[in-house]
């Protein structure tokens, strides 16, 4: 893959921060249309399951975020189920959502 930009760089460091300082099986972070960043993992609790990018997203949104710049999840599974994907798009059609492994190595970019 060819070098990050710098503020995608940003929201896949975070989103494996997130995920090591959890332990939890994914990382995501994401960045509004102003710029600010928003980092969550994997939520699993009895009551409540989300994606580490459904979580990210939910913190955007509950931030006032209206759109967002781009996505990237940190995870060993090699893809972004769908229903993350789509947490996404409801705030951007176009957004790009980077997918890293552990090593934070970019493997892909849903467009």
């Amino acid at each position: 893959m060819a070098e990050l930009d710098p503020e995608d760089a940003k929201i896949v460091t975070l989103a494996r921060s997130s995920r090591a300082r959890t332990g939890a099986a994914e990382g995501a972070a994401v960045r509004d249309t102003d710029g600010r960043t928003y980092a969550a993992a994997t939520v699993a609790l009895p009551s409540l399951r989300l994606t580490a990018l459904q979580a990210a997203v939910a913190a955007a949104v509950s931030s006032g975020a209206g759109g967002l710049e781009a996505a990237a999840v940190v995870t060993d599974a090699g893809e972004v189920d769908a229903a993350s994907v789509a947490a996404v798009r409801d705030l951007a059609e176009a957004a790009p959502v980077l997918l890293a492994d552990a090593s934070g190595a970019v493997i892909d970019v849903l467009r």
